[in-house]
């Protein structure tokens, strides 16, 4: 730990992670810190894991601009960085004369926020495009730059990014207090201590509340709003090729029903108000989306559901991103409210953050020596389950550990799972290996799996079983020894 950095970044979800990446081409010491044992710890690793068009924010706000922005440079950011990303498209679906005048007003919208493409379609090409879609669906706009992307894994990618261009993340680091004292910020949590030079509060759905801690006249607040969706298994992955969504409510965009990038179907969310943290799904929540996608896709088959999982919205009551210093502290920059579109927006979003650090006055001089990749070498990580025969049988030449499968269901080995405990940033527990690798994601969710990868972290740090967890803190596997 350097004694001073020049910014910390308080917040290592998708906004935190991909500033970090961005601001790490330029002569800065940074840190990262993060409450959650690794990054994509909150509203980026449970979302609906779109990359939206920008057709839904209001025009003028900063919230159309960044989304627009951000939707054109993510594909360039997941060649770069590696990530999966599928440009797979978008539609709303309309239900007669009153959704379609709906689409409408989000054609002009859109139009009016620069997105390319966009157009409204009817009943007959709708049902070209998808088969399975209701019959009583009676037209759609239609957003041909929409896409799916991995958003823990650009999460992930962003961070190993940074981290490999000398960026410093500190774990399990809840911010509880901030100082200042000539010019120099003290982020706190606990003993532990972070200083640095300027802050940027990255925190989303606590980034009003760590805004309070040096402003408590800060006027924006939250409303925390849970999503619930559903996983189904990879068999019903081609039920649906573009991302369907209803007409917006004003609680949200409303239930879709997409295809993800590793070929499930994913199903969700809805929008309920709930305490900041409560990330629980529940029965009614799940019939709620169940019903909602029945609406769309009458044959859906939910029967084939393998998991269920919820996340918490920071949505702000400007319904707009708020990125500005702060009036109580000038070399402190608030990242507030950045709920959806965040994941699409989130180069943009780094982009404009960044602009204010340089006019906050932060020296931005880029480095020569700067790696853009996610790797030192800059080559890929092709996973054991994506190579060809051939390649599977060299790499098992070269290294015996990728020819023992671990994760049966998406085909992971030990090779892969000792790659991601040995990554920039280390996987030390089952549910970091898990989104690095997908061990565990299949239809026995981690049933064969997890004892396994739990063994191969303690090996690998040299630190009993016992102490491995799922996801940090208490979540241990095991407790104990038995007589």
């Amino acid at each position: 730990m350097k004694e001073i950095y020049d910014i910390v970044i308080i917040g290592a979800g998708v906004s935190g992670a991909m500033l970090a990446h961005k601001l790490s081409k330029y002569k800065l010491d940074i840190a990262v810190v993060e409450a959650g044992c690794d990054v994509a710890s909150g509203a980026t690793r449970a979302n609906s894991a779109i990359v939206h068009a920008g057709f839904d924010a209001a025009n003028g706000t900063l919230k159309a601009e960044l989304n627009v922005k951000g939707c054109a440079e993510l594909p360039k950011i997941a060649e770069q960085l590696d990530v999966p990303y599928k440009n797979n498209t978008s539609l709303v679906v309309g239900f007669g004369e009153e959704d379609e005048r709906t689409l409408n007003v989000l054609l002009e919208r859109g139009r009016n926020n620069g997105v390319p493409g966009l157009e409204i379609i009817g009943k007959e090409k709708l049902h070209e495009l998808e088969p399975n879609i209701a019959d009583s669906a009676t037209a759609a706009l239609f957003a041909p730059t929409a896409g799916i992307i991995c958003p823990y894994e650009l999460t992930i990618a962003c961070a190993e990014n940074a981290c490999i261009n000398g960026c410093e993340f500190f774990f399990d680091y809840k911010v509880d207090k901030i100082e200042c004292s000539d010019g120099v910020i003290s982020v706190f949590a606990g003993e532990r201590e972070v200083k640095a030079r300027y802050a940027v509060n990255c925190a989303g759905v606590h980034s009003d509340e760590v805004a309070r801690m040096i402003d408590p006249e800060f006027p924006i607040k939250l409303i925390p709003r849970r999503g619930e969706y559903m996983i189904l298994d990879r068999a019903e992955g081609k039920t649906c090729s573009a991302t369907i969504f209803t007409v917006p409510s004003k609680e949200g965009k409303g239930i879709l029903v997409s295809p993800t990038v590793d070929g499930n179907l994913l199903v969700g969310p809805n929008a309920h108000m709930v305490e900041r943290d409560d990330t629980s799904t529940t029965t009614p929540g799940l019939d709620e989306i169940s019903t909602g996608a029945r609406r769309i896709v009458p044959n859906i088959n939910l029967r084939a559901v393998i998991t269920s999982f919820a996340g918490v919205r920071p949505t702000p009551d400007t319904d707009d991103f708020h990125i500005e210093p702060s009036a109580a502290l000038p070399n402190f920059l608030n990242l507030v409210g950045i709920e959806s579109p965040g994941l699409a927006s989130s180069p943009a979003v780094a982009d404009y953050a960044i602009g204010k650090l340089a006019g906050m006055g932060a020296e931005l001089i880029e480095r020569g020596d700067y790696n853009p990749f996610r790797t030192t070498d800059g080559h890929k990580r092709k996973p054991f389950r994506e190579l060809s025969d051939t390649e599977k049988l060299e790499l098992c030449k070269k290294d015996p550990a990728y020819g023992k499968i671990i994760c049966r269901c998406e085909t992971i080995t030990e090779g892969d799972i000792l790659d991601a405990i040995r990554r920039p940033i280390p996987a030390r527990t089952i549910d970091m290996v898990k989104m690095r690798t997908r061990a565990g994601m299949g239809r026995c969710q981690g049933g064969f799996c997890s004892p396994r990868v739990a063994e191969l972290i303690a090996n690998e740090f040299g630190v009993s079983l016992d102490t491995i967890t799922k996801r940090g803190g208490e979540s241990k596997l095991l407790t104990g020894k038995t007589k």
